[in-house]
């Protein structure tokens, strides 16, 4: 059977640990974590532990390892396994300064195949970049009126109904 480790706690790290424990803003997972450690201060096994939290004891040893091991730092998430962001946030902000700030030649906004051309990233990376960001360069924030004699006038606008009719009555 494995060694239960020992946790020594100090005044300061038991009221952190406590504050952590209470506050309605922790995390639960942090909250749960805590509690555990302040059990195992109190020299309790961890199946006493366990029994008086409801999971299970080698849950209770891990946590008391941890912390034994690395103090605060190791009632912390670790980084979850998986394929790293290949998306640099360099290649955000430049994606991003560019969709704002500047115009592509020969057209009037960014399209996501001209951006990905112009950046050197795909097209989806595009994609997700401004729609984490909200960004819509086809949609122009302000209105404009149109320079064509032929558009309809602003003051006929206001008296147009939806009806088809006035349509062609006003635009003629």
């Amino acid at each position: 059977m494995a060694q239960r480790v020992e946790v020594v706690l100090g005044d300061e790290e038991r009221e952190v640990l406590g504050r952590w424990a209470r506050r309605p803003k922790s995390s639960q997972a942090l909250a749960f974590r805590c509690r555990v450690v302040l059990a195992a201060a109190e020299g309790k096994s961890s199946s006493e532990i366990a029994a008086e939290l409801g999971c299970n004891p080698s849950t209770v040893g891990k946590w008391r390892g941890r912390f034994a091991r690395r103090g605060f730092d190791g009632l912390h998430d670790e980084p979850r396994p998986g394929k790293p962001r290949s998306i640099r946030d360099e290649d955000v902000e430049r994606v991003i300064v560019k969709t704002l700030e500047k115009q592509p030649a020969n057209a009037t906004h960014w399209s996501t195949r001209s951006m990905a051309t112009a950046t050197g990233m795909s097209q989806s990376a595009i994609s997700r970049i401004w729609r984490a960001f909200g960004l819509k360069p086809h949609q122009t924030e302000a209105f404009k009126l149109s320079p064509d004699p032929r558009s309809c006038s602003a003051s006929t606008r206001k008296r147009r109904s939806k009806r088809s009719t006035d349509r062609r009555r006003c635009c003629r």
